[in-house]
């Protein structure tokens, strides 16, 4: 049997190397992976405990309707609670986004390279896909504007952008807001809304009453720590929400997900402890790679894509050797980097040891 051909069109998304593997195939004892933009510290105690409470109780289904964590999430954004949409992940929305608004005879506009999924799910969807490159590393907000047209539904917005880390300005994002027709859906993926602290980094919520064509996704994936639970959600006008609604599956996160997230939230120290752990984290690799005489693009993530002036897969087969696992730029875009995850202090060193004797031909 055969499957739509527009499905085979899609690429198949491939994951970071997970550990056990990389143990397996190496015969090596430790590994480190920076690849997948984890959470190196973990998540909050709190969230563990929160978890081991809901044990007993694996045989009821979940809260379809989300609704304690919906409530508390509404009260610390300050929206209300039909505002708010749950997936699986962020990613599962940006599905349902897909799914709710394209079809074969409309487009959608996105930068390129970005977070591969916005494509993925448009191409299922049999929707025309408007790729605008990036420049110097930042949205073309200016050139996606100008792609938008009558049949134009949905416009995607990776802020920070994966895999750059780079950020659009407040300024540059309302310039854009303003040029935008009321028909077309403005998604922005915020999933490090938490690691950015540049004071350009536009405030999104208070954006919605303005512009009910807007969807702002967060997720509790990363900085959160909860990537294992995949849960993410989205805020937006009642009538998107509903909208997204007549395309979610029920039950769509897990119990140990919502109680993992609600007890996350509550520990917003925990969230600042890892935002200033990632900051020194940042500025320790970056030092190294400015000594080295590496250009990198400039992160508020919680990763960092390095120029490092030698094939991506073969420094990422040199560096998985030694027991460190990395993203190759070559898949993501970006031929000649690696995107790597900001590890802590002692996974960053390590990283820098093992990165400067595979470069040592070529670094200053």
């Amino acid at each position: 049997m055969q499957p739509k051909q527009r499905i085979l069109e899609a690429p198949v998304y491939q994951p970071g190397k997970p550990i056990e593997d990389v143990k397996r195939e190496l015969g090596l004892t430790e590994v480190i992976k920076l690849a997948s933009n984890e959470n190196p510290f973990g998540c909050s105690p709190k969230a563990v405990e929160a978890i081991q409470k809901q044990l007993g109780s694996l045989a009821i289904y979940p809260d379809g309707g989300t609704l304690e964590l919906r409530w508390e999430l509404a009260k610390f954004l300050n929206v209300e609670p039909d505002q708010l949409i749950f997936g699986n992940g962020s990613d599962e929305i940006i599905l349902m986004i897909a799914r709710a608004y394209l079809e074969k005879g409309t487009n959608t506009v996105m930068a390129t390279p970005t977070f591969s999924q916005y494509r993925s799910n448009a191409i299922v969807e049999g929707a025309e896909l408007r790729e605008i490159p990036l420049k110097d590393g930042v949205h073309d907000l200016e050139a996606m504007a100008a792609a938008i047209d009558a049949n134009t539904r949905v416009v995607w917005i990776c802020n920070p952008n994966n895999p750059s880390g780079t950020i659009v300005s407040e300024a540059d994002f309302l310039a854009f807001l303003a040029k935008v027709p009321g028909h077309v859906l403005v998604v922005l993926d915020e999933a490090y809304y938490e690691y950015v602290v540049a004071p350009e980094y536009p405030q999104t919520i208070p954006l919605l009453d303005k512009y009910p064509n807007l969807i702002i996704l967060r997720t509790f994936s990363k900085i959160y720590g909860l990537a294992a639970l995949r849960i993410g959600y989205g805020i937006a006008s009642k009538e998107i929400v509903g909208h997204l609604n007549h395309v979610r599956e029920p039950f769509n996160t897990s119990t140990l997900a919502q109680a993992a997230a609600r007890a996350a939230l509550a520990d917003q120290a925990f969230v600042e402890k890892c935002r200033d752990l990632n900051r020194a984290g940042y500025q320790q690799l970056t030092a190294q790679f400015e000594a080295w005489g590496l250009d990198f693009y400039p992160s508020q993530t919680n990763f960092i894509l390095v120029n490092i002036n030698r094939d991506s897969d073969d420094v990422f087969r040199q560096l998985l050797q030694q027991g460190i696992i990395v993203r190759s730029g070559k898949a993501l875009g970006f031929p000649g980097y690696q995107r790597i995850t900001i590890g802590s202090a002692e996974q960053n060193e390590r990283l820098l040891k093992a990165l400067g004797s595979v470069l040592s031909g070529v670094l200053k």
